[in-house]
């Protein structure tokens, strides 16, 4: 696959009113993404209830992604588990569906140092004859940084991409591309909150949600072709909604699966159980933020 440059949406896991797996909003949620320029789409992940997925529903999810898509966009498979020899054999599975690329978070259920996180990570990189981007996703926690990323990719060349979600991290983006000689390209998560802050220091992407990226995508390529200004000004129309997403993950899939289902994409804002029940102020302005999002989608000609 192309190198990534711009928006990667993680796509959520549309459910029916049962709780089964909906392919056919699925479908809708890809094209939305085709037809809005997306880089790429990945799935599933924290953003897609992948932790309340069976292995083999994760498997599903990928296989109607590849085939619906038909080749029109690449696809991420993630395959995460705090496992190594099981990541591995969710990952080739994905492989053997026809992802471009795989996705694994780090496994941070327990306090693991850099060679044991290398242990875990060399043999699955090397498993794979596609490009491996890891995640890590440490909320309060030390992340990998640019050592780590310079071994594994010395080690392990198809590790070329590294997705961070954390505060303050400009001098460590633009320090694992340095190390790795531009090998490993940096994209930031956490909804792309911190993107304008990030640019300079040479990201190659932001992995948001489905909702936000086509706001967030006219924001950042107004910032790299130097309209810094004007990115400010797009961005400021999407950030309230990603920081009231981001006050837990529940609210996010909560958040993201109605405005969705506004737009017409999910049949139903399904999730899962066990889900957070939400007091009715909290769902009252969200809302309030769906509506302005909606507003400024509709008006995309304009921002």
């Amino acid at each position: 696959m192309l190198p990534i440059r711009g928006m990667v949406p993680v796509l959520p896991t549309p459910f029916d009113g049962a709780e089964e797996i909906d392919a056919p909003s699925l479908g809708r949620v890809i094209d939305y993404c085709i037809d809005h320029g997306a880089a790429a789409v990945c799935l599933p992940a924290y953003g897609g209830e992948f932790y309340k997925l069976s292995d083999a529903e994760r498997i599903d999810v990928v296989r109607l992604a590849v085939n619906h898509s038909n080749g029109r966009i690449p696809v991420i498979g993630q395959a995460n588990h705090p496992s190594s020899r099981i990541a591995i054999d969710l990952a080739l599975q994905m492989q053997d569906i026809g992802v471009d690329l795989i996705s694994v978070a780090v496994p941070r259920v327990f306090g693991l140092g850099e060679d044991d996180l290398l242990r875990y990570f060399i043999p699955l990189s090397n498993a794979l004859s596609v490009p491996l981007l890891i995640q890590d996703f440490n909320p309060g926690g030390p992340t990998v940084g640019p050592q780590f990323a310079k071994r594994l990719h010395e080690e392990c060349p198809n590790f070329r991409y590294l997705k961070l979600e954390e505060p303050m991290m400009g001098s460590k983006a633009a320090g694992i591309i340095e190390a790795t000689a531009g090998g490993v390209s940096v994209l930031e998560g956490w909804g792309g909150m911190y993107m304008l802050e990030l640019i300079p220091s040479g990201i190659c992407g932001v992995m948001p949600g489905v909702a936000a990226f086509p706001v967030l995508d006219r924001a950042y390529r107004l910032h790299i072709d130097g309209n810094i200004q004007a990115a400010y000004e797009v961005f400021s129309r999407i950030l309230p909604f990603i920081v009231y997403q981001l006050q837990h993950m529940e609210l996010y899939l909560n958040s993201e699966k109605r405005i969705l289902h506004r737009l017409g994409l999910l049949d139903k804002p399904q999730i899962r159980e066990a889900a957070l029940s939400l007091d009715p102020a909290v769902i009252e302005y969200g809302d309030f933020l769906i509506d302005r999002v909606i507003e400024v989608l509709d008006g995309s000609n304009d921002f």
